[in-house]
Protein backbone atom coordinates (compact mmCIF):
# COMPACT_ATOMS: atom_id res chain seq x y z
CA UNK A 1 0.00 0.00 0.00
CA UNK A 2 1.18 3.53 -0.73
CA UNK A 3 0.65 6.08 1.80
CA UNK A 4 -2.57 6.15 3.07
CA UNK A 5 -4.51 9.10 2.91
CA UNK A 6 -6.33 8.60 6.43
CA UNK A 7 -5.76 6.10 9.34
CA UNK A 8 -8.06 5.08 11.67
CA UNK A 9 -7.89 2.64 14.29
CA UNK A 10 -9.83 1.68 17.38
CA UNK A 11 -8.53 2.34 20.69
CA UNK A 12 -8.61 -0.99 23.36
CA UNK A 13 -6.87 -3.77 22.54
CA UNK A 14 -5.66 -1.42 19.29
CA UNK A 15 -4.08 1.76 19.94
CA UNK A 16 -3.75 1.76 23.92
CA UNK A 17 -1.42 -0.88 25.42
CA UNK A 18 -3.16 -3.88 27.47
CA UNK A 19 -2.68 -1.55 30.14
CA UNK A 20 -4.57 0.84 28.56
CA UNK A 21 -2.09 3.64 27.77
CA UNK A 22 -0.76 5.15 25.21
CA UNK A 23 2.77 4.26 24.86
CA UNK A 24 5.23 7.22 23.78
CA UNK A 25 6.34 5.58 20.54
CA UNK A 26 2.53 5.57 19.61
CA UNK A 27 1.94 9.27 20.31
CA UNK A 28 5.39 9.84 18.49
CA UNK A 29 4.07 8.61 15.09
CA UNK A 30 0.20 9.74 15.47
CA UNK A 31 2.04 13.50 16.14
CA UNK A 32 4.25 13.01 12.83
CA UNK A 33 0.94 11.91 11.17
CA UNK A 34 -0.56 15.08 12.12
CA UNK A 35 1.95 16.81 11.07
CA UNK A 36 1.70 15.90 7.44
CA UNK A 37 -2.18 16.79 7.25
CA UNK A 38 -3.28 13.27 7.20
CA UNK A 39 -6.19 12.65 9.38
CA UNK A 40 -5.91 10.40 12.00
CA UNK A 41 -9.53 9.12 13.40
CA UNK A 42 -10.38 7.60 16.14
CA UNK A 43 -13.47 4.35 15.48
CA UNK A 44 -14.31 3.18 18.28
CA UNK A 45 -16.83 1.02 20.32
CA UNK A 46 -16.18 3.85 23.03
CA UNK A 47 -19.17 6.18 23.63
CA UNK A 48 -17.94 9.94 23.77
CA UNK A 49 -17.98 10.27 27.11
CA UNK A 50 -14.72 7.90 27.08
CA UNK A 51 -12.99 9.83 24.19
CA UNK A 52 -11.25 12.63 26.07
CA UNK A 53 -8.43 10.97 27.72
CA UNK A 54 -7.83 8.81 24.64
CA UNK A 55 -7.66 12.29 22.56
CA UNK A 56 -5.75 14.30 25.31
CA UNK A 57 -2.90 11.89 25.07
CA UNK A 58 -2.67 11.41 21.92
CA UNK A 59 -2.74 15.19 20.82
CA UNK A 60 -5.66 14.32 18.43
CA UNK A 61 -8.26 16.87 16.78
CA UNK A 62 -11.01 16.41 13.70
CA UNK A 63 -13.27 13.71 14.13
CA UNK A 64 -13.94 10.62 15.87
CA UNK A 65 -16.39 7.78 15.44
CA UNK A 66 -17.79 6.26 19.04
CA UNK A 67 -20.41 3.37 19.70
CA UNK A 68 -19.48 0.97 17.63
CA UNK A 69 -20.43 3.80 14.30
CA UNK A 70 -23.66 5.08 15.69
CA UNK A 71 -22.23 8.59 16.51
CA UNK A 72 -19.81 11.02 14.64
CA UNK A 73 -18.18 13.28 17.41
CA UNK A 74 -16.39 16.35 16.54
CA UNK A 75 -13.08 16.45 19.09
CA UNK A 76 -12.74 20.23 19.06
CA UNK A 77 -15.95 21.21 19.98
CA UNK A 78 -16.88 18.00 21.47
CA UNK A 79 -19.88 17.85 19.78
CA UNK A 80 -22.25 15.06 18.61
CA UNK A 81 -22.36 15.71 14.90
CA UNK A 82 -24.38 13.01 13.78
CA UNK A 83 -26.00 9.48 15.68
CA UNK A 84 -28.15 7.09 14.24
CA UNK A 85 -29.83 5.20 17.28
CA UNK A 86 -32.86 2.65 17.82
CA UNK A 87 -35.90 3.93 19.41
CA UNK A 88 -37.52 2.66 22.35
CA UNK A 89 -40.04 0.79 20.54
CA UNK A 90 -37.46 -1.40 18.22
CA UNK A 91 -35.57 -1.27 21.82
CA UNK A 92 -38.24 -3.03 23.72
CA UNK A 93 -38.65 -5.81 20.64
CA UNK A 94 -35.50 -6.71 20.75
CA UNK A 95 -34.96 -7.12 24.47
CA UNK A 96 -38.49 -9.05 24.72
CA UNK A 97 -37.10 -11.37 21.94
CA UNK A 98 -33.97 -11.90 23.43
CA UNK A 99 -35.34 -12.78 26.77
CA UNK A 100 -36.19 -15.95 25.31
CA UNK A 101 -32.55 -16.64 23.94
CA UNK A 102 -30.60 -15.15 27.03
CA UNK A 103 -32.48 -15.87 30.29
CA UNK A 104 -31.08 -13.95 33.29
CA UNK A 105 -29.83 -10.85 31.09
CA UNK A 106 -29.40 -7.65 32.06
CA UNK A 107 -29.69 -3.96 29.78
CA UNK A 108 -27.54 -1.02 29.84
CA UNK A 109 -28.34 2.10 26.60
CA UNK A 110 -26.06 4.51 25.45
CA UNK A 111 -27.82 7.80 24.49
CA UNK A 112 -25.69 10.26 21.96
CA UNK A 113 -27.70 13.48 22.30
CA UNK A 114 -30.76 12.88 24.87
CA UNK A 115 -32.97 15.21 26.14
CA UNK A 116 -32.88 17.28 29.20
CA UNK A 117 -32.67 15.25 31.94
CA UNK A 118 -32.05 12.53 30.66
CA UNK A 119 -28.94 10.28 31.82
CA UNK A 120 -26.41 9.24 28.54
CA UNK A 121 -25.86 6.16 30.23
CA UNK A 122 -28.27 3.66 32.52
CA UNK A 123 -28.50 0.49 33.71
CA UNK A 124 -31.00 -2.11 34.49
CA UNK A 125 -30.82 -3.31 38.25
CA UNK A 126 -28.17 -6.04 38.53
CA UNK A 127 -26.14 -4.83 35.52
CA UNK A 128 -22.41 -5.29 35.62
CA UNK A 129 -19.86 -4.84 33.39
CA UNK A 130 -16.85 -7.40 33.35
CA UNK A 131 -14.45 -4.76 33.43
CA UNK A 132 -16.50 -4.25 37.30
CA UNK A 133 -17.06 -0.21 36.44
CA UNK A 134 -20.56 0.97 36.04
CA UNK A 135 -19.25 4.49 35.24
CA UNK A 136 -21.45 5.90 38.26
CA UNK A 137 -24.41 5.09 35.88
CA UNK A 138 -27.83 4.62 38.73
CA UNK A 139 -29.64 1.33 38.49
CA UNK A 140 -32.83 1.70 37.23
CA UNK A 141 -36.03 -0.55 36.15
CA UNK A 142 -35.80 -2.35 32.76
CA UNK A 143 -38.52 -0.13 31.03
CA UNK A 144 -36.61 3.19 32.15
CA UNK A 145 -33.32 1.64 30.15
CA UNK A 146 -35.65 1.10 26.69
CA UNK A 147 -37.42 4.45 27.23
CA UNK A 148 -35.35 6.43 25.04
CA UNK A 149 -33.46 6.43 21.90
CA UNK A 150 -30.58 5.17 22.38
CA UNK A 151 -27.52 4.86 20.22
CA UNK A 152 -26.54 1.56 21.76
CA UNK A 153 -27.83 -1.05 23.54
CA UNK A 154 -25.65 -3.43 26.00
CA UNK A 155 -26.90 -6.82 27.03
CA UNK A 156 -24.71 -8.49 29.80
CA UNK A 157 -24.66 -12.18 30.91
CA UNK A 158 -22.37 -13.17 33.52
CA UNK A 159 -22.58 -16.92 32.73
CA UNK A 160 -22.05 -16.68 28.69
CA UNK A 161 -19.20 -15.71 26.75
CA UNK A 162 -19.79 -12.90 24.38
CA UNK A 163 -19.62 -15.17 21.50
CA UNK A 164 -22.25 -17.55 22.45
CA UNK A 165 -24.44 -14.99 23.46
CA UNK A 166 -24.22 -13.05 19.70
CA UNK A 167 -24.96 -16.76 18.21
CA UNK A 168 -28.04 -16.84 20.14
CA UNK A 169 -28.97 -13.09 19.50
CA UNK A 170 -28.59 -13.18 15.88
CA UNK A 171 -30.72 -16.49 15.49
CA UNK A 172 -33.61 -15.22 17.55
CA UNK A 173 -33.18 -11.47 15.74
CA UNK A 174 -32.68 -12.29 12.60
CA UNK A 175 -30.57 -9.17 11.64
CA UNK A 176 -33.02 -6.68 13.06
CA UNK A 177 -29.89 -4.63 14.32
CA UNK A 178 -26.50 -5.09 13.99
CA UNK A 179 -24.94 -7.17 16.63
CA UNK A 180 -21.36 -7.50 17.51
CA UNK A 181 -19.06 -7.79 20.81
CA UNK A 182 -15.95 -5.91 21.91
CA UNK A 183 -14.94 -8.21 24.58
CA UNK A 184 -15.60 -11.62 25.09
CA UNK A 185 -16.41 -11.81 28.74
CA UNK A 186 -20.10 -12.08 28.28
CA UNK A 187 -21.45 -8.69 26.75
CA UNK A 188 -22.93 -7.70 23.28
CA UNK A 189 -24.16 -4.54 21.80
CA UNK A 190 -26.35 -4.09 19.67
CA UNK A 191 -26.75 -1.03 17.17
CA UNK A 192 -29.27 0.18 14.55
CA UNK A 193 -29.55 -1.86 11.45
CA UNK A 194 -26.37 -1.50 9.17
CA UNK A 195 -24.74 0.55 11.60
CA UNK A 196 -20.76 -0.23 12.39
CA UNK A 197 -17.59 1.15 12.65
CA UNK A 198 -17.14 0.80 8.47
CA UNK A 199 -20.74 2.92 8.23
CA UNK A 200 -19.51 5.66 10.61
CA UNK A 201 -16.18 5.76 8.76
CA UNK A 202 -17.25 5.56 5.60
CA UNK A 203 -19.23 9.18 6.81
CA UNK A 204 -15.72 10.52 7.81
CA UNK A 205 -14.26 9.48 4.84
CA UNK A 206 -17.11 11.37 3.01
CA UNK A 207 -16.40 14.63 4.66
CA UNK A 208 -12.17 14.24 3.94
CA UNK A 209 -12.68 12.88 0.50
CA UNK A 210 -11.22 10.37 0.92
CA UNK A 211 -11.86 6.73 -1.30
CA UNK A 212 -11.96 3.80 0.89
CA UNK A 213 -9.21 1.97 -0.83
CA UNK A 214 -6.83 5.18 0.75
CA UNK A 215 -8.13 4.26 4.06
CA UNK A 216 -5.97 1.96 6.39
CA UNK A 217 -7.80 0.74 9.36
CA UNK A 218 -6.48 -0.80 12.56
CA UNK A 219 -8.30 -3.05 14.86
CA UNK A 220 -8.25 -6.59 17.25
CA UNK A 221 -11.94 -7.54 17.79
CA UNK A 222 -15.42 -8.59 16.06
CA UNK A 223 -16.94 -5.20 15.71
CA UNK A 224 -13.83 -4.30 14.15
CA UNK A 225 -14.41 -6.50 11.36
CA UNK A 226 -16.86 -4.26 8.79
CA UNK A 227 -14.16 -2.03 9.01
CA UNK A 228 -11.16 -3.58 8.44
CA UNK A 229 -13.23 -5.33 5.57
CA UNK A 230 -13.79 -1.77 4.30
CA UNK A 231 -10.75 0.04 4.18
CA UNK A 232 -8.27 -0.49 1.30
CA UNK A 233 -5.89 -2.06 4.01
CA UNK A 234 -7.08 -3.51 7.30
CA UNK A 235 -4.56 -4.52 9.78
CA UNK A 236 -5.75 -6.53 13.00
CA UNK A 237 -3.20 -6.82 15.73
CA UNK A 238 -1.48 -10.08 16.32
CA UNK A 239 -3.60 -10.25 20.07
CA UNK A 240 -7.35 -10.13 18.03
CA UNK A 241 -9.97 -11.92 17.72
CA UNK A 242 -10.22 -14.64 14.96
CA UNK A 243 -12.50 -13.13 13.10
CA UNK A 244 -10.59 -9.89 13.17
CA UNK A 245 -7.69 -11.83 11.86
CA UNK A 246 -9.60 -13.82 8.79
CA UNK A 247 -11.02 -10.17 7.71
CA UNK A 248 -7.72 -8.06 7.66
CA UNK A 249 -4.97 -7.99 4.94
CA UNK A 250 -2.34 -7.88 7.60
CA UNK A 251 -1.66 -8.82 10.72
CA UNK A 252 0.74 -6.58 12.56
CA UNK A 253 2.82 -6.96 16.07
CA UNK A 254 0.34 -6.78 18.70
CA UNK A 255 -0.79 -4.06 21.08
CA UNK A 256 1.67 -5.09 23.50
CA UNK A 257 4.41 -4.16 21.35
CA UNK A 258 3.13 -1.08 19.24
CA UNK A 259 1.90 -2.56 16.06
CA UNK A 260 -0.22 0.77 14.81
CA UNK A 261 3.22 2.42 15.27
CA UNK A 262 5.18 -0.38 13.44
CA UNK A 263 2.89 -0.32 10.86
CA UNK A 264 2.68 3.50 10.65
CA UNK A 265 6.72 4.23 10.74
CA UNK A 266 7.05 2.27 7.33
CA UNK A 267 5.64 6.37 5.85
CA UNK A 268 5.82 8.37 9.38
Amino acid sequence: MRRPSLIASDVDGTLLDPMARLTDRTAGVISRVAATGVPFVLVTGRPPRWITPVVQSAGLDGYAVCSNGAVLYDIGTSRVVDSHGLDPMLLHDVTHALERALPGMRVAAERASPARDVPVFVTELGYRNPWGDEDGAAAVPRAEVLGHPATKLLVRHDRMSSEEMAAAAIEVLDHAVDVTFSTNHGLIEFSAQGVTKAFGLARVCELFDVPAQDVIAFGDMANDVEMLRWAGHGVAMANAHPRALDAADEVAAPNSEDGVAQVLERWF
